[in-house]
């Protein structure tokens, strides 16, 4: 097999149909037909099921799926490698970055990395946690910054910072004169909560498991300035890091009886290529966080 059959084979996969997948690969449906039975016949296995519709993986072609996906994403690792040694680009940095950090915490230090930098490309994302960990596990992602606990074997990471979770609530609400606040006083409060994937929500359902508590979710949203409104005009509390409210006024925090803080970390494909532009850029995080 060559990375020219390996790509039609992938596209086809992604696809499940012969006909979208040599459009898209800008090729006659026939020759993309021949190619893959060529791919089965070398291989001595089907890869597809086949009907007038959809095409499906067979369980040969999953195993090979997997393997195809690595050997594609290192292709590109190695022409970007080169790329650079030939200096036919200036570089780009593409990094995942969740809501509340992206607003709060990396500002400040994406411009900085800009004016040192110039010429290189930040692209960066904003997501929960668990989207950037499956994006750099399938290389959409060159850096992401996840929460530093049950990291996937395949990821390497370093210590960014640590920030305490607390409650938050409008300024009158009845709890803004306490000093501390339980679990079960939390929840039972309506609360205004990220979807599930962000570690925020993550630390909020592990702590409903723990203590077998049902939480009253009034309003979820990924929407970070949402959920600070809806706090600030008392419908709802929620729970956020510090930073944040160290930030923003019209919000009281309360720490939790039981402290929980919660540890960030740089995350990159273990395996995976860093280019020269990422790693200036996780040396910039650190020196400058």
């Amino acid at each position: 097999m060559d990375i020219r059959q390996l790509r039609y084979f992938t596209c086809v996969a992604e696809q499940k149909n012969f006909t979208r997948a040599a459009r898209q690969l800008n090729i006659a449906q026939p020759a993309l037909s021949i190619a893959i039975k060529k791919l089965e016949q070398s291989i001595g296995l089907p890869l597809f099921d086949r009907n007038e519709r959809q095409v499906h993986l067979t369980h040969e072609g999953e195993v090979l799926l997997t393997h195809a996906h690595r050997v594609l994403q290192q292709v590109e690792d190695a022409n970007t490698a080169m790329a650079e040694l030939r200096g036919l680009q200036k570089g780009e940095v593409r990094v995942g970055v969740p809501g509340m950090l992206g607003s709060y915490f990396f500002p400040s230090i994406l411009m900085g990395f800009k004016s040192r930098y110039p010429d290189l490309k930040l692209s960066v994302v904003e997501a929960g946690t668990q989207s950037i960990r499956q994006m750099l596990l399938d290389g959409e992602l060159d850096i992401g910054v996840i929460h530093n606990q049950d990291v996937p074997p395949a990821l390497e990471t370093t210590y960014l910072i640590s920030s305490q979770m607390v409650a938050v609530t409008s300024t009158d609400h009845p709890l803004a004169e306490r000093q501390s606040i339980s679990f079960q006083e939390f929840f039972n409060e309506e609360l205004v909560m990220f979807k599930k994937g962000y570690f925020h929500r993550e630390f909020i359902d592990q702590i409903c498991a723990i203590h077998k508590i049902s939480p009253q979710l009034s309003f979820e949203t990924n929407l970070l300035a949402m959920i600070l409104n809806i706090v600030r005009h008392g419908f709802a509390i929620t729970a956020l890091l510090e930073l944040v409210t160290d930030h923003e006024p019209g919000l009281t925090p309360i720490p939790f009886e039981q402290p929980v803080t919660l540890d960030i970390a740089i995350a990159w494909r273990k395996h995976g290529y860093l280019s020269l532009a990422d790693r200036a850029f996780i040396d910039f995080v650190q020196n400058n966080k």
